[in-house]
């Protein structure tokens, strides 16, 4: 809101009206009467401003007092947000044995026993397939198995699956897809930073949930048949072996036997080997165990 200007002319200051008087020459003026001392109100508001000064103070010395105590030299300045978890997703999930110490010592079930020798007639080469990334090496078998020259690296765990072998059950059973027998391999980080040890039984088990979840169609009911640890080709490795049953409209197969099995070959990484035979084709269920045991690290 805006002040009306004063009206012009003299401006004459508000108070009591004298007379004028001129001292006689050479006498000194003395002033009559006492000092007049400050009104109250003047002197309220000194203590005022004198209180609110101190009190300022007061929080200053506090404040420093703080920040000394605490040792932050910026105290206004923002702190740096937490580091995010840049661990791999096993890493996380199964912590280091150093960590949360061993697990998995018993198995929960027989381990998988040793095949003994392939049915008569079953086909098989003397070659090899080589995984350099996972770091082992396992039987190559012939017709039907072809090379497998795809990438599967669904789920949480996102283990990629690029080497190994497969043939196709049924072609297109949902109008896209096509349903396989499989046997592959591929490396998954499961230690932290450059660590060379894991928990293999929580590795293993996570690996296998991971693969009933997402590689068939749910749900799903296990039959489960061997989960614990073993030794494969002299490393240490943890095995889970299952018939999964499930249905889907479709598809011919109701079940399936498969078997994951978790390798410790001595690397940050765990090398993963997964077969899987359709109930379609339950002639073929052999190569799951003689697959396995072909297994061997680098």
């Amino acid at each position: 809101m805006s002040l009306n200007p004063l009206p012009p002319g003299p401006q004459w200051r508000s108070g009591p009206v004298t007379r004028r008087y001129s001292a006689p020459v050479g006498t000194p003026t003395v002033p009559t009467g006492p000092v007049v001392p400050p009104s109250s109100g003047a002197t309220r508001r000194l203590w005022w401003f004198a209180g609110a000064a101190g009190a300022v103070l007061v929080i200053g010395l506090v404040v420093v007092l703080g920040v000394t105590l605490s040792g932050n030299p910026q105290p206004f300045r923002g702190r740096p947000a937490a580091p995010a978890d840049v661990r791999p997703p096993l890493a996380r999930l199964c912590p280091s044995p150093a960590v949360t110490g061993p697990s998995g010592a018993a198995p929960d079930a027989p381990t998988v026993p040793d095949p003994g020798p392939p049915p008569s007639g079953s086909v098989q080469t003397g070659q090899r397939t080589v995984d350099e990334a996972a770091g082992i090496s396992y039987r190559r078998y012939g017709a039907p198995w072809l090379p497998w020259a795809e990438v599967w690296n669904a789920g949480t765990l996102e283990v990629p699956y690029r080497v190994g072998q497969h043939f196709v059950t049924e072609e297109k059973y949902d109008g896209g897809s096509d349903y396989h027998a499989s046997i592959l391999s591929a490396a998954v980080p499961a230690a932290e930073n450059d660590a060379l040890t894991f928990d293999l039984a929580c590795v293993g088990r996570q690996v296998a949930a991971d693969v009933r979840a997402e590689y068939y169609p749910q749900p799903t009911r296990m039959e489960l048949l061997a989960d614990g640890r073993t030794t494969i080709g002299g490393r240490p490795a943890w095995v889970t072996k299952f018939r999964l049953h499930f249905k889907r409209a479709g598809l011919r197969a109701t079940n399936e036997l498969a078997a994951v099995a978790c390798i410790d070959v001595g690397r940050s990484t765990a090398a993963v080997f997964y077969v899987s035979i359709p109930g379609t084709h339950r002639h073929l269920d052999w190569v799951v165990d003689d697959a396995l045991a072909s297994v061997r690290p680098l």
